[in-house]
C-alpha cells in the first residue's frame, strides 16, 4: 500500500512515521485511518522493525478527526444503517487495538496539539514524550460523541487514575504537557527542538536489548498491566459511539464546530 498521509523513514530498525497533513493539521481523514490500520497491522509480522516513532509534521501532532473530510461519518439517516456505522467505527479504533498488538515498541513525539482521535493514538503509544508547551484533550465529547473513543477509557485511568481520567473524559478538558508530566501521562518533556533527539536515545536504547527480549518484554509487559481487556474496553466504546450518533447530535457538534457556534443537541 502506497501511503499518502504519512511518510516512513527507517533508520536500521527503527521505523519513523511521520503524519503528513500539515494542511489539515494531521486531521485523521479516512484514508488516512484506512493507511494507519495497514501499516501497524503488517507490523505483527515485520521481525525487522523492532521500534517505531511516530510524530507530526508541520504545527502539531494530530487534531483528530477531519472534519471537514468528505468521508467524514454523519448522522445513521444519512449514512446508512447502524451496522455499517460500527463498520465505519472500528476502522479507527482498530488503530490502537493493532497498534497494542504489533509487538514493536511505540513512542510518541507530541507537539503543538493532539486531539481527539489524535490524543488517543499517542496514549495508545508505550511511551510519550512531549515539547513544551503541548496540549491534549479528549475532543470526541465536545462533537455529541461520548468522550470514550479509541481505548481512551482504557489508557487514561491506568495512566493517572481515575480521578484525572475521568475530568478529561467528562468534560473535552486540554491538558498541559507540564501536568501531563506531573500526573504521569507522559515520560518527559523537552524544548520542541529536541523532542527528535529525545526520541532518537530512547529508540537506541531500545534497539541496544536483544530482539527477542524486546518483544517478549511488551507483551508480557501489557498482559500484566491488563485487568479489563483492550478489547472489551473498546466493544463498549464503539457501542457508546454508535448510540450517540445515532440521535443527530454527532452531526449537529460537527455543524457548530465547523459554523463556530454552540451546538444545540437533543434533548
Amino acid at each position: 500500500m502506497t501511503y499518502k498521509n504519512m511518510t516512513i523513514e527507517k533508520d536500521g530498525p527503527v521505523d519513523w512515521v511521520t503524519f503528513n497533513r500539515p494542511d489539515s493539521l494531521n486531521a485523521l481523514s479516512r484514508e488516512f485511518v484506512r493507511e494507519l490500520n495497514d501499516y501497524f497491522g503488517k507490523l505483527e509480522t515485520d521481525y525487522e522493525t523492532r521500534v517505531v516513532v511516530l510524530k507530526g509534521s508541520g504545527r502539531m501532532f494530530c487534531a483528530g478527526l477531519d472534519m471537514k473530510d468528505e468521508e467524514r461519518p454523519t448522522s445513521p439517516p444519512e449514512s446508512g444503517p447502524t451496522d455499517n456505522g460500527m463498520i465505519g467505527q472500528r476502522n479507527f479504533s482498530g488503530i490502537v487495538m493493532r497498534m497494542r498488538r504489533c509487538p514493536q515498541p511505540i513512542i510518541a513525539l507530541v507537539h503543538g496539539y493532539a486531539a481527539g482521535g489524535g490524543f488517543s493514538i499517542a496514549l495508545g503509544a508505550d511511551v510519550r514524550i512531549a515539547a513544551e508547551g503541548t496540549k491534549m484533550n479528549c475532543a470526541f465529547i465536545k462533537i455529541g460523541l461520548s468522550g470514550c473513543e479509541m481505548g481512551s477509557s482504557y489508557h487514561l485511568p491506568r495512566l493517572i487514575g481515575t480521578s484525572n481520567a475521568a475530568e478529561l473524559l467528562y468534560t473535552g478538558r486540554f491538558i498541559d504537557a507540564d501536568r501531563a508530566l506531573r500526573i504521569g501521562m507522559v515520560s518527559d518533556v523537552v524544548p520542541e527542538a529536541d523532542l527528535v533527539a529525545t526520541g532518537k536515545a530512547l529508540a537506541d536504547d531500545m534497539v541496544a536489548t536483544a530482539p527477542l527480549g524486546l518483544r517478549l518484554t511488551k507483551e508480557a509487559f501489557w498482559a500484566n498491566v491488563d485487568a479489563n481487556d483492550l478489547n472489551s474496553a473498546i466493544a463498549l466504546e464503539d457501542r457508546n459511539q454508535i448510540l450517540t450518533s445515532a440521535n443527530g447530535d454527532v452531526a449537529e457538534g460537527i455543524s457548530a464546530f465547523l459554523e463556530k457556534r454552540k451546538p444545540k443537541y437533543a434533548a
